[in-house]
C-alpha cells in the first residue's frame, strides 16, 4: 500500500496575532512514517481552479492580495502579498496527491496544506479559507473519469463552501460533522433535508467526542457512504475537534482521530477500491494537528495507533437522539 503526501506549509501566508498560522504545523514529525512518498506540489492553473471558482472570484482575491496584507471579512479572513500564490500551492497540491490516488498511482494520500479551504465558497473567500481545495478535487475527480466522489468532513466547524460547491452537482456527496451554533452557522440537521441524502449535515453538541464519533461512523456515515455509493472518498480532515482546541468546544482526542480514520480507510476499501484522499483543513493547537494528522497518517498506512497521552477529562453527553434524528432527516 502506497501512502503519499504533498506538504505546503505557506511561511508566507501569516497575519500577527491570527490563529491560522505556519506554526500550526510546527510539531509535525513525517519522517518516523517508513514509505511515506512525498510528492512535488506544483501552482494549480486557472482552468483547475474555475472548476468551482469563476474568475471574478479569482481576480478579486489576486486584487485583494496585491493590496495586502489586510483582512477581508469578518471571521477574520487575512490576505498577504504572497496569499494568492500560496493558495494556488494549496490547491495545486490537493491537486497532486488526488490525480496520483485517482490514477491508481497509490493506494492513498494526505494532502498537508494551507491556507485550509472548506468555508470557501463559489463566490466568497471567508473563514481562514480562500480557495476550496476539497471541491476543486472533488470536481476534477469527476472532470477526470471518476461517476461519483463524496468529501467527508469531520472539521469542528460546518464545511459550507464544500457544501455550497457541491450543491448542484448529482455526482457528488457530502457529509459535515460540526459543533452545532458556531460559526459560520450553518448546517443545521435539515439545511439540505431535500437532496434525498446526497447532503448530509450532523451537527453535534458541545462535548461530542470518542463515543460519540464512534457512533455517528458507524449510524450516520457508514450508511451515508453505502447508499451514495462513491468510487473515492475525500476528507476535509479538520483537527479543531480536539477537547483542548482553543476556538471550539468537541472533545476528541488523538486516538478518537484514529479510530475514525480508521472506520473512513475502511470504508474506502469496502466501497471505493481503497480510494481515500485527506486533505488538511483546522486545528489550532499544534499539538493536535500533529497528532491528528500523525493519527491519519497511521491508518492510511495500516499502522497501529500513534502512542499519545491524550485522554479527554470532560463527560460526554447522549448523541443517542441526535444520531436518530439525522438518519430520519436523510432516509439513512
Amino acid at each position: 500500500m502506497t501512502t503519499v503526501y504533498t506538504y505546503v506549509p505557506s511561511p508566507e501566508h501569516r497575519f500577527q496575532n491570527h490563529p491560522e498560522r505556519p506554526g500550526r504545523l510546527d510539531q509535525l514529525r513525517l519522517g518516523q512514517f517508513n514509505g511515506l512518498v512525498d510528492l512535488p506540489a506544483e501552482a494549480a492553473n486557472v482552468e483547475e481552479v474555475c472548476r468551482v471558482h469563476p474568475p471574478a472570484l479569482l481576480e478579486q482575491l489576486q486584487n485583494w492580495c496585491a493590496e495586502g496584507p489586510g483582512i477581508i471579512d469578518h471571521a477574520p479572513t487575512y490576505v498577504t502579498n504572497e496569499s494568492f500564490n500560496a493558495a494556488l500551492r494549496g490547491v495545486g497540491g490537493t491537486l497532486a496527491c488526488t490525480r496520483a490516488v485517482l490514477r491508481g498511482e497509490a493506494q492513498n494520500g494526505f494532502a498537508i496544506v494551507r491556507p485550509p479551504g472548506h468555508h470557501a465558497e463559489p463566490n466568497r473567500s471567508m473563514g481562514f479559507c480562500l480557495l476550496a481545495n476539497t471541491a476543486i478535487a472533488a470536481k476534477t475527480t469527476l472532470a477526470e473519469g471518476l461517476e461519483r466522489v463524496a468529501v467527508i468532513d469531520f472539521d469542528v466547524h460546518h464545511g459550507n463552501g464544500t457544501q455550497a460547491c457541491l450543491l448542484d452537482d448529482p455526482r457528488a456527496g457530502f457529509f459535515s460533522s460540526h459543533q452545532e451554533g458556531i460559526y459560520p452557522g450553518s448546517g443545521w440537521l435539515h439545511e439540505t433535508a431535500d437532496s434525498g441524502g446526497r447532503l448530509v449535515n450532523a451537527p453535534l453538541p458541545e462535548g461530542t467526542g470518542v463515543q460519540g464519533f464512534a457512533r455517528l461512523a458507524e449510524g450516520v456515515i457508514a450508511p451515508f457512504v453505502a447508499k451514495f455509493r462513491p468510487q473515492m472518498l475525500i476528507i476535509s480532515a479538520g483537527y479543531d475537534a480536539h477537547w483542548r482546541d482553543p476556538l471550539a468546544s468537541l472533545a476528541l482526542t488523538a486516538g478518537g482521530y484514529y479510530q475514525l480514520s480508521q472506520r473512513l480507510v475502511n470504508l474506502a476499501e469496502e466501497f471505493c477500491d481503497g480510494k481515500i484522499l485527506f486533505v488538511l483543513e483546522g486545528g489550532y493547537d499544534p499539538a493536535n494537528v500533529a497528532n491528528g494528522i500523525h493519527a491519519g497518517l497511521a491508518a492510511l498506512m495500516g499502522l497501529p495507533q500513534p502512542e499519545v497521552a491524550d485522554t479527554c477529562p470532560y463527560a460526554e453527553p447522549d448523541i443517542e437522539h441526535r444520531i436518530a434524528e439525522i438518519k430520519q432527516v436523510n432516509g439513512l
